[in-house]
């Protein structure tokens, strides 16, 4: 009792309602398990004692091999607490779904109806956290801050291998993927500093992959919002290719602007120049590719200028395969290949279109 005294509950006291009321289930889930783990240890040492060989009082009867009475006892009372378990565990599944909208503040404090939550686009870098708030366009890195008892909207990514974010005071972890976005949705009830980390090993830099969550008052996360905002430093595309550069303990940096939209090319994979976001790889699969009505959605892109925000290097058009052996051929880099169908239908199947060659 005396070690335990030195550590920090914070996963049973946390200052955060979601991650509350995920305390609570872990002490209900505990307690309920308790019912059958301190009777089975406390007759683990009453039978060991009462037929003991030396006890000579105790009943002995080598024959015996059931009784209804004890069976009906040691299933009935599993069974009702695995019911018991499993309707609490699909309650809450629900109830503290990360993609679910809050509806609540605190347990005593409703959702006002015309709150407006904070969001905050997180992107797990090697090895550092930068969190970006589209609200404000401002960024940080290794420090973010949230006003009191406002829900905060989440959108994670990372760069690129799969990391946890993970506030004990404010929530549970949630996974965050290169080339998907996941939610997470939340609210800090207390002011103060809390540690946030990664749950997840990403490698050498793992260790210190922290970050200070700062929970304040609407007046204190005014002012520093308006310090960030003071930053000259902005964060574009190339800003954002130097700071995914692995690096270890980084400390905390701002972004005084930001470039709206870096967090959706983050997570296309298509912040370096002339690569095509994931998005309109999509786009054009589900037209059917290049070979059938994807071209023409492939040339709306390119000519949309949506490839990724670098106009003088992104591609500017697309060509068949014969162009690009051509092209190359006439450049002297390859020889001129000669072509034979194998089949009929690879004769009538039509050029064959490369995206970016």
């Amino acid at each position: 009792m005396a070690a335990l005294s030195g550590c920090n509950l914070v996963v049973l006291n946390p200052a955060g309602d979601v991650a509350s009321q995920q305390g609570d289930l872990v002490v209900i889930a505990t307690l309920l398990m308790l019912l059958i783990i301190v009777p089975v240890m406390a007759l683990t040492v009453l039978f060991a004692w009462r037929y003991r060989q030396s006890n000579n009082t105790a009943r002995y009867e080598p024959d015996w091999d059931h009784s209804t009475q004890l069976e009906l006892v040691i299933w009935a009372a599993p069974l009702l607490i695995i019911i018991v378990l499993g309707a609490i565990t699909w309650v809450t599944t629900h109830k503290l779904d990360p993609y679910r909208p809050l509806d609540r503040i605190a347990a005593d404090k409703p959702l006002p109806a015309d709150v407006k939550p904070l969001d905050v686009q997180v992107v797990a870098l090697d090895w550092k956290w930068l969190f970006v708030y589209p609200e404000y366009g401002i960024a940080s890195v290794n420090e973010m801050a949230a006003p009191v008892d406002r829900p905060i909207r989440f959108s994670l990514t990372a760069s690129t291998v799969m990391n946890s974010f993970y506030v004990p005071a404010l929530a549970g972890m949630i996974y965050a993927m290169p080339g998907m976005e996941t939610k997470l949705h939340a609210v800090i009830n207390e002011p103060g500093t809390y540690k946030g980390f990664s749950s997840n090993y990403s490698g050498a830099g793992f260790s210190n992959m922290r970050f200070a969550f700062l929970g304040l008052s609407d007046e204190d996360f005014d002012g520093w919002v308006s310090k960030v905002r003071s930053t000259a430093t902005p964060l574009d595309r190339t800003a954002y290719l130097a700071l995914e550069k692995p690096s270890e303990a980084v400390p905390v940096q701002h972004y005084g602007t930001v470039d709206p939209k870096l967090f959706n090319a983050v997570v296309n994979m298509c912040v370096r120049p002339g690569t095509m976001c994931m998005s309109d790889m999509a786009a054009i699969d589900r037209a059917g590719g290049l070979n059938a009505g994807g071209m023409a959605v492939a040339n709306g892109i390119l000519r949309a200028n949506t490839l990724t925000g670098f106009p003088d290097t992104q591609p500017t058009g697309l060509c068949t395969v014969a162009e690009a052996v051509e092209a190359a051929a006439n450049s002297g880099a390859v020889q001129r290949p000669t072509v034979t169908p194998t089949s009929a239908s690879a004769t009538q199947a039509g050029p064959q279109r490369l995206a970016n060659p």
